[in-house]
């Protein structure tokens, strides 16, 4: 059950479709769908994860050893980290063009270089995991005929199960190529 007028990005009487709001910043990065549930829930388990930690590292150093509650106080920031960092990942568009956010790595592609975006069929990674599948994803092809790794699945941590939202993303970020790619 939605409860828009409980979300910060909408506005209270919004429709339940995600268009961006035409005094919206345009030269900000932003990500033109919401995370999945899987990629929340990930995340939530690794900060409930963190939250154990720090509980263990206070208690190690109430107990007296300050190297041990260091450590864990040191694993609990990598953990929170790779926790956001999950949240940071998938595709995000500006004025400027389009950017892949991986866990490792982020590929930024200018409006100007790209010469095609658009969805193809062809396998893609079920959950970032080794294993494949035939779906659809989101592709940048650049003018030097180079083609990017995936923007955005149907497979991923955002779309699993949810095809209309898939769509929705898709088309948002064609839109934006058609827009900023003519001038």
């Amino acid at each position: 059950m939605p409860l828009p007028f409980l979300t910060a990005d909408r506005a209270f009487d919004a429709s339940a479709e995600d268009v961006a709001l035409p005094f919206d910043d345009h030269d900000s990065w932003r990500r033109p769908y919401r995370p999945g549930p899987w990629r929340v829930a990930a995340a939530a388990t690794l900060l409930l994860l963190a939250s154990f930690v720090l509980l263990a590292a206070m208690i190690i150093g109430v107990a007296g050893a300050p190297s041990g509650a260091t450590v864990c106080l040191a694993l609990a920031g990598v953990v929170i980290a790779a926790a956001l960092r999950l949240l940071r990942a998938g595709a995000w568009v500006s004025r400027h063009g389009v950017r892949r956010v991986g866990f490792f790595r982020t590929v930024t592609v200018a409006w100007d270089d790209a010469s095609a975006v658009r969805t193809v069929q062809q396998p893609v990674k079920w959950m970032g995991l080794p294993r494949t599948v035939q779906g659809q994803a989101l592709v940048v092809v650049r003018r030097s005929g180079e083609t990017l790794s995936p923007l955005a699945t149907d497979h991923n941590a955002d779309f699993l199960g949810r095809e209309e939202a898939f769509e929705r993303a898709t088309d948002a970020v064609e839109a934006w190529a058609d827009e900023y790619r003519l001038g």
